[in-house]
């Protein structure tokens, strides 16, 4: 569970984004504070892996805050959500290390593929003890770049569709038959299976082997998160 903690000045700000960490699976929002000085007091008592930082705080800028933050918990990641478009801020944000930057208001959607970027990262540098360049590619490249960089699909499939598929999958926890996918997508059984078979290949969706009530075994296909 990544425990975050976020720092914003206008409470129903902080609340509407303690309400998005709290929907994103694998997230909790461990903390809140008002101002820079409540921030630094939580971090002294808290363990915290991720800070959403406000930059026009009433008693420090955010990017002060970066610095003194790391005082007290030297791996803190920072994702800054801000109203702030200087381009200065955002220079400065990159060369002190944050690992994102979003611009308010920032819809669930958008925050959703910004914190599920940063679990991703987490994953895969928890699953090596050793680097190569592959991994620091992996690293360097966000999910939403990899989308627009146009990542090449198979033969017989396509992009819509295949967005139709994770979309219903990512919706049921118990997950879904080939059929199931077919009827709700409008494509046939075969084509659903294909789409789905393609997800597993991909390691983005895991399938099970389970029984009917006639006891007919059928495939079924979970996303994984």
């Amino acid at each position: 569970m990544i425990k975050v903690m976020i720092v914003e000045d206008d409470f129903r700000i902080g609340n509407i984004h303690e309400k998005f960490i709290n929907n994103i699976e694998g997230t909790t929002c461990a903390g809140k504070a008002l101002s820079g000085e409540k921030a630094l007091s939580l971090l002294k008592e808290m363990d915290i892996d991720l800070l959403l930082l406000d930059i026009y705080m009433p008693d420090y800028l955010g990017t002060d805050l970066i610095d003194k933050a790391r005082e007290y918990n030297p791996q803190l990641d920072i994702i800054i959500v801000t109203a702030a478009q200087e381009k200065e801020f955002l220079e400065e944000c990159m060369r002190k290390g944050v690992f994102n930057y979003l611009i308010k208001p920032a819809t669930f959607e958008r925050f959703q593929e910004v914190i599920n970027d940063y679990k991703q990262r987490q994953q895969l540098l928890e699953k090596r003890s050793v680097i190569d360049q592959d991994v620091v590619d992996e690293l360097f490249t966000t999910l939403s770049g990899k989308r627009q960089a146009g990542h090449s699909l198979p033969k017989g499939i396509d992009q819509i569709t295949l967005k139709k598929v994770l979309d219903m999958l990512d919706t049921r926890k118990t997950g879904y038959t080939a059929e199931e996918i077919g009827k709700q997508t409008g494509t046939s059984r075969s084509t659903a299976r294909r789409y789905l078979e393609y997800l597993v290949s991909e390691e983005r969706a895991e399938v099970e082997q389970v029984y009917g009530i006639v006891g007919r075994p059928e495939r079924r296909y979970y996303l994984i998160h």
